[in-house]
């Protein structure tokens, strides 16, 4: 007997394809928000319906409606920007926005702050700039992320070329966007399948996130995503096809063990002409096979657990006419930026910025970044990349002005710290906009930090790469769960910590001990930190030590995560 479906499809059949009843949301100016059901469908149209919790205790005394207001979220395939990209989205920032950019963990940009009033104007705006926010949420697939560091920049040219047809291909066809947001006319008539050839009415059951790898770098986390293509180089560093990944996942539920993070299977390879099909297909097997009456079990990772890799791949190669090829080698060494400058082959540099946790603002009577990067883009001749790791790489730079973009940048606080800790840190936003965040993300991890850098630093461990990621919630937006330390928000200033992920993002982290506040945090991994430094083997990571040395077990796949925690850690 075939399940209920969730109350998302019965939104999604209803919505005419994803039109609703936004255009009349925007029209009312009684409320700064929206009805319940759009809330849901405007996240297809790239944001979120949010609320500032610090103000939610002093308005609800007041009686007063929560503070709403909108969080846009830009597609930028690749991650890719002209400097008078940048430049417009700095201006939404300052003008509708609350003056800040938030670089993200998918290789974009977030707009906060944007109340009702401005939603048209700024998404004109940004359309002006040639951007759209479209698919960057919702049940689609979402923007397609790459690795943006172009030292090797023919492998990167090849990445960046599949990535951006790829999003091309399965970006949404619903002239919804366009009607709503930038007042573009309805067209009469048309047939259902026309409108959305790939996803049909009711689009995916639930996300879908795609990246594109060049080894040996991982630095858009292939393995956390629902598809991946890694670059397959010949000994001339040219693309001799892809290995496709499929099944990762991040998300999971405190307390329901039949949720958890998934690591990606390597399905096979392909040739680059036969990427497109492939992607078209894998899409189309989960749009069919997904589960739509269970959201917490609708993601592709529970698909391929279900079916069997060897079921999903044969329905895969059915439906895309192409046989994959066996898996070709390859190796991954970090899933860390490249800090500094870098060379191009066309002579020119690349200077990869730190922008702790992704926010770029103007601190009063601090660093001044966002108008910093304002200057340089404002002369820049290259573009602006964006990494999955929520920093900045000022790209192509002439010769001539490499000192020049360096000094502004050091001025700005934009240089790769000292810290080894801070240098490998993500954080999500959380808290205060976030509705699902439990515990502070973003403006807590610094703090962190400091105290565990002082750790690290009695034990001669300072300049050491060891990844820490946090997230407010367990839905594992900064990727958490594939960090060396990963720090997951239980409550208000309490945390589950994780340990042992590898290095190079091949392998999942294991819970080592729930609920703990700041100072159970320091004082849990001090002694981990003491016995790294005194008994490691040479060249060996953190997050491989702390398995080697029996503090935790190795997770091998997703239903592995809840099990087999070592004795003596957490409950």
């Amino acid at each position: 007997m075939p399940q209920e479906l969730s109350r998302n499809e019965r939104i999604k059949e209803a919505s005419d394809y994803l039109r609703g009843t936004l255009a009349e949301g925007l029209a009312e100016d009684i409320t700064g928000s929206i009805v319940e059901d759009d809330a849901q469908l405007v996240k297809f149209h790239g944001m979120y319906l949010q609320d500032d919790r610090d103000l939610r205790s002093e308005r609800t005394r007041k009686k007063l409606e929560k503070a709403f207001a909108f969080m846009i979220r830009v597609r930028i395939s690749g991650g890719v920007l002209t400097p008078q990209q940048w430049l417009a989205l700095d201006r939404v920032a300052r003008v509708y926005g609350n003056g800040t950019m938030r670089l993200t963990t998918r290789q974009t940009v977030q707009l906060h702050g944007i109340i009702k009033s401005n939603l048209k104007s700024t998404m004109k705006a940004i359309d002006a700039a040639l951007l759209g926010s479209i698919a960057a949420c919702g049940d689609v697939n979402r923007n397609v992320m790459c690795n943006p560091n172009p030292f090797q920049s023919r492998a990167h040219a090849a990445a960046l070329e599949l990535a951006r047809a790829v999003s091309d291909h399965l970006t949404p066809r619903t002239p919804a966007y366009r009607e709503i947001w930038l007042d573009g006319e309805r067209i009469a008539g048309g047939e259902d399948e026309v409108i959305e050839p790939i996803y049909g009415k009711t689009y995916l059951p639930r996300k879908f996130k795609t990246v594109v790898a060049v080894p040996p770098h991982n630095d858009v986390d292939v393995f956390a995503h629902d598809l991946g293509f890694i670059a397959i180089l010949d000994n001339e560093g040219h693309v001799e096809g892809w290995n496709v990944t499929v099944g990762g996942g991040m998300g999971m539920t405190h307390g329901e063990p039949d949720t958890y993070p998934r690591t990606a299977d390597v399905m096979g390879f392909c040739r680059t002409r036969d990427a497109l099909s492939i992607a078209e297909s894998v899409v189309t097997v989960q749009r069919d096979w997904g589960d739509r009456a269970n959201r917490k079990h609708a993601r592709l990772k529970y698909t391929i657990e279900d079916r069997g890799l060897a079921a999903f791949r044969a329905e895969v190669e059915r439906r895309a006419g192409v046989l994959l090829d066996a898996s070709r080698p390859f190796k991954f060494t970090s899933t860390c930026d490249r800090y500094g400058w870098s060379a191009g082959e066309n002579g020119r540099g690349h200077l990869t910025l730190f922008v702790e946790n992704g926010r770029i603002s103007d601190v009063k009577g601090g660093a001044q970044q966002l108008a910093v990067l304002r200057k340089i883009a404002e002369s820049h001749s290259g573009d602006i990349r964006i990494t999955a790791n929520q920093n900045l790489i000022i790209a192509n730079v002439p010769v001539e002005r490499q000192a020049e973009i360096e000094k502004l940048a050091a001025d700005a606080g934009l240089l790769a710290p000292w810290s080894g800790l801070r240098r490998n840190a993500m954080a999500c936003v959380a808290l205060p906009t976030c509705g699902l965040a439990l515990a502070e993300s973003e403006r807590y991890l610094p703090d962190l930090i400091g105290a565990l850098d002082e750790r690290l630093a009695a034990h001669g461990l300072s300049a050491d790469d060891i990844v820490i990621r946090m997230t407010g919630c367990p839905n594992g937006c900064a990727r958490p769960y594939l960090a060396e330390i990963g720090l997951v928000g239980k409550g208000p200033g309490r945390y589950n910590l994780y340990l042992g992920a590898a290095f190079d993002g091949s392998r999942l982290s294991k819970l080592y001990a729930e609920d703990l506040d700041h100072k159970a945090i320091v004082a849990a991994l001090d002694p981990l930190f003491a016995a790294y430094a005194g008994q490691r083997n040479a060249g060996e990571r953190f997050g491989d030590f702390c398995i080697r040395a029996g503090f935790i077990a190795a997770t091998t796949n997703g239903r592995d995560f809840h099990a087999n925690v070592k004795a003596g850690t957490a409950a």
